[in-house]
Parts: C-alpha cells; sequence; structure tokens
C-alpha cells in the first residue's frame, strides 16, 4: 500500500479559455490533515470537484493509493474510497437524517445487491435493479443481517453528534438547520469509511460554537487515523487542523508548506493571508 492516498500531478482544468486550475500538484500521505485555501476564485472548490470525478481535467494525472483515476465518474472515484461533501452542502431532504447516512454504504451492500457488478453496464444494468427488488421482497438471511449491519454503522455515525442528530436521527432531513444538515452530510461520507474524506467548507454557515465543536469532532477523526483533504476559510481552524498547507491562487499552488511556514509566506501574507494574520497568528478580518 502506497504511503499516498492522494497524488496529483500537474493539474489543469480550462472554462472558456480560462484557467481555473493550472499545473496544481498536491500530495495527502496517509493519516495526513491536508488544507487547500486561497481567496475566493483561485480554484480550490474546482480542484476538489476534478479529484473527486465531478470535472474532468484537461490535462494531469490523479491517482488514489496509486491507481489512475483522472477520467472516472464520481462513483468510480467514490469506489477507490473517496468520499466527500460539498460546499453547498447536499442532503436528500424527503429522506430522514438516518436514511441519509445509510445512502453511504450503497457502495459496499453485497447481499441487498447481489448483481451490483452489472450496474452501469448497457446492456446488463437491469439485473442489478432486479437483483435489488428481488432482496427487497424477499430478505434472506444474509440480508438481513447487512440490514443490521448497516443500521449499526449509521448509528455509530450519529453518535459523532449525539447532541445534535442523536434526537432528529428520524426527522426528514429538509427540517434540519443548515449546521446539521453539513453534519449529516459529513456522517454519510464517514459511514463508507473512506480512506481519503473530502470536506469543501465545513464549517460554512456555522457560528463560533458550532465551528469550535466541528473542529474538535475533526481533531478526533484526525487522532484516529483518518486522512481528510479539506477547503476551509475559517484560518484558525485550518492552522488548528492541517498538517500541511496549500495555498492557491488564480489557479495556481503559490505556497505549501506545514502551517507555520505557511503563515509567514510573503506570497501567501501578499495574496490572502495579510500582514496581521501572520503577526497574531488570527484571522484577519
Amino acid at each position: 500500500m502506497s504511503d499516498f492516498v492522494l497524488q496529483v500531478r500537474n493539474l489543469h482544468r480550462r472554462f472558456s479559455g480560462l484557467k481555473a486550475v493550472d499545473g496544481v500538484d498536491i500530495d495527502v500521505r496517509r493519516g495526513q490533515t491536508v488544507a487547500i485555501i486561497g481567496p475566493n476564485g483561485s480554484g480550490k472548490t474546482t480542484t476538489l470537484n476534478l479529484i473527486t470525478g465531478v470535472l474532468r481535467p484537461n490535462e494531469g494525472e490523479i491517482t488514489i493509493d496509486g491507481r489512475a483515476v483522472a477520467a472516472r465518474r464520481p462513483e468510480q472515484v467514490a469506489g477507490a474510497g473517496v468520499f466527500r461533501t460539498f460546499q453547498n452542502g447536499r442532503v436528500f431532504g424527503n429522506l430522514t437524517v438516518a436514511e441519509n447516512i445509510e445512502v453511504g454504504t450503497h457502495l459496499s451492500l453485497t447481499a441487498t445487491r447481489p448483481f451490483k457488478q452489472f450496474a452501469g453496464n448497457p446492456l446488463l444494468g437491469w439485473l442489478a435493479g432486479i437483483g435489488e427488488i428481488f432482496t427487497a421482497l424477499i430478505p434472506l438471511p444474509a440480508v438481513r443481517k447487512e440490514r443490521a449491519e448497516i443500521t449499526a454503522r449509521t448509528d455509530a455515525e450519529i453518535g459523532r453528534f449525539p447532541e445534535r442528530l442523536g434526537p432528529r436521527r428520524d426527522h426528514l432531513a429538509y427540517t434540519l438547520s443548515y449546521a446539521n444538515r453539513r453534519r449529516t452530510e459529513i456522517a454519510r461520507s464517514l459511514v463508507a469509511e473512506p480512506s481519503l474524506l473530502v470536506l469543501d467548507e465545513p464549517t460554512a454557515g456555522m457560528n463560533q460554537s458550532e465551528t469550535a465543536e466541528m473542529l474538535t469532532q475533526l481533531l478526533e477523526l484526525k487522532s484516529a487515523g483518518q486522512t481528510i483533504l479539506l477547503v476551509e476559510h475559517k484560518l484558525d481552524l485550518v492552522m488548528t487542523l492541517s498538517d500541511w498547507i496549500y495555498v492557491m491562487d488564480e489557479g495556481k499552488v503559490i505556497s505549501s508548506g506545514p502551517p507555520s511556514v505557511v503563515r509567514n509566506d510573503p506570497k501567501v501574507i501578499d495574496a490572502y493571508l495579510g500582514s496581521r494574520y501572520a503577526t497574531t497568528g488570527g484571522d484577519d478580518d
């Protein structure tokens, strides 16, 4: 097994001649927490979208555990062990919190999806659907066992947010606050036991207390060995949580290194942090 969960080399993405991502290189070692920061429009989220298959690069190579994924679809990237949350928080509003989290187990199902190897096959894809209908109508012992395991895994993820999601386990997701939708989305990714957890602004829309709570939970994940790649604007969180930081501006990585190095890099101060942050170590707001 490679020491690197993720390696990105010479990544490019253009939109009508605009270079949104311009020659980006990123390494994420197993067990690391790596952050991408930079001003709005610098290419951070586009880079995450390229890594997770939402967009396809014009050039470059993306490898996950040594396997190339640059031309794959999002579900194939997820199958390689990369699960993500989104900047605008995506949950299924007409499903409960528990049901939303269970969606994250879909790729790992075997008894419930006996013909899943045919999913996406233009000729035999119907077999996958027939198999799932059969197991729903006639739940054999293996199916019942798998469903019990899914319930236990779901409850374990809800248990990460006991006061926030615990009382809302059976609430429909559209009734949740923005912060609890973010927590549900994170739990849905974690239930898949990802090799790489990708978080796009996990504390967006959260107040100072909620942000501090999320930081504690992310530090617990990090201590447990979870590999994390995140984009985040709240710099105190980034500097506390990250082992390594990449700073982007105008589609390029202008600096990278541990927090102590990045925060004092003149290029980063000029482009993003501001002199007061480098001096005081606090957000320049």
